[in-house]
């Protein structure tokens, strides 16, 4: 069973933390949240808050050796939270050195480019964080899904059903019939 770590705070886009999660728990991986304190963490539901999330751990109990790849929602608030915790940046930096799928939708491709792992590739994100990721030397696209490696980001919520079927395909699981 692929073991996926997602790690958000308050603030995660909704939709990029619940249905990523839905469909990797659906196909047969084994998904575990952590975040920065224990608990819960509340999302933001497009213009307000929205549902509050248990949280299965700290990020001090994770390692990246413990997983097969990382899944980081957006939402403004959320990675610009966690792009100031050192842990954050040294977990995406240990995902890639290791070459495990590190996938990043909306403003979560900002982690990247603080872990200084985006210069010379592919990527994309919210449109206002695109100018940040070609400052970090990224190659920045405007397309639902890029994969480049074992980088895997994506715009925008209604780019979900293709980011997250590109993390499938990456950790060769076959997506859950509708």
């Amino acid at each position: 069973m692929q073991r996926v770590l997602i790690i958000a705070t308050d603030g995660f886009e909704q939709s990029e933390l619940l249905e990523p999660k839905r469909l990797l728990e659906e196909a047969g991986a084994d998904v575990t949240l952590a975040s920065l304190e224990p608990g819960t963490i509340r999302g933001w539901d497009r213009k307000d808050w929205g549902e509050s999330v248990a949280v299965d751990c700290t990020i001090a109990d994770v390692s990246a050796g413990d997983y097969d790849a990382l899944l980081l929602p957006g939402g403004q608030m959320n990675p610009d939270i966690l792009r100031m915790e050192h842990k954050v940046i040294d977990l995406v930096r240990a995902f890639d050195a290791a070459q495990k799928p590190v996938a990043a939708i909306c403003h979560a491709p900002w982690l990247l480019a603080e872990a200084d792992i985006i210069e010379g590739r592919s990527v994309t994100g919210w449109p206002s964080i695109r100018t940040d990721l070609a400052n970090a030397g990224a190659a920045v696209v405007d397309e639902e899904v890029v994969v480049d490696g074992n980088l895997i980001t994506s715009r925008k919520p209604g780019d979900i059903p293709a980011f997250t079927g590109a993390l499938l395909a990456a950790l060769n699981i076959e997506e859950a019939e509708a």
